[in-house]
């Protein structure tokens, strides 16, 4: 089954999901109705009228919604030895999303520095800093480890490590091109 946007779902059972836009967890009940707003980057994104808000689900949770997991979810992708290739960093960080925009975080132009250096065992380490839209988002963290997740799946990726920073305060004008034509901002 293919998850259409809007579309209306029952819980099967109990599962883990992240408030937004405050990134508390909470725990979904099993028969609670949701519709799914966004199905990006391996996590959902659903509406939940009777509790009042917007919830992310994880793709590993995508049983609960009836659903097979989504493509993007760094799950069962274990990282294989030698150099790290740049360019798989940025397309696995093109495969997080924030929960509320159906852009991804380097489209966003919330990505602003990608270093690739030695770890301190075998393999590599790769360090990212980033930004957020607004400094109150309390999805941060969520967005963060989920990128920190896929870049760790990236072969030869021995450690991974995600920063939210501050500086420069992030505007529209970081976004790419891509990235403010699925906005539609000109």
């Amino acid at each position: 089954m293919t998850p259409l946007a809007e579309t209306a779902y029952t819980l099967a059972r109990d599962c883990e999901a992240i408030r937004i836009p405050s990134g508390e967890p909470v725990t979904l009940s099993a028969g609670t109705s949701v519709y799914l707003t966004q199905s990006l980057g391996g996590t959902f994104t659903v509406q939940a009228p009777a509790l009042g808000g917007l919830f992310r689900i994880a793709g590993s949770d995508a049983d609960a919604l009836g659903l097979a997991p989504l493509a993007g979810d760094a799950a069962g992708r274990p990282a294989a030895s030698g150099p790290v290739d740049e360019a798989a960093v940025w397309d696995r960080l093109r495969t997080v999303y924030d929960p509320e925009i159906p852009v991804n975080i380097v489209d966003l132009g919330l990505v602003y520095d990608l270093r690739i250096l030695p770890a301190a065992a075998a393999g590599e380490r790769v360090e990212v800093k980033m930004t957020l839209t607004a400094p109150g988002c309390g999805m941060g963290g969520a967005i963060a480890a989920d990128a920190q997740a896929k870049i760790a799946s990236v072969p030869g990726v021995a450690e991974a490590e995600v920063m939210i920073v501050w500086d420069p305060p992030w505007s529209a004008e970081m976004m790419t091109p891509e990235g403010k034509r699925l906005l539609g901002i000109a």
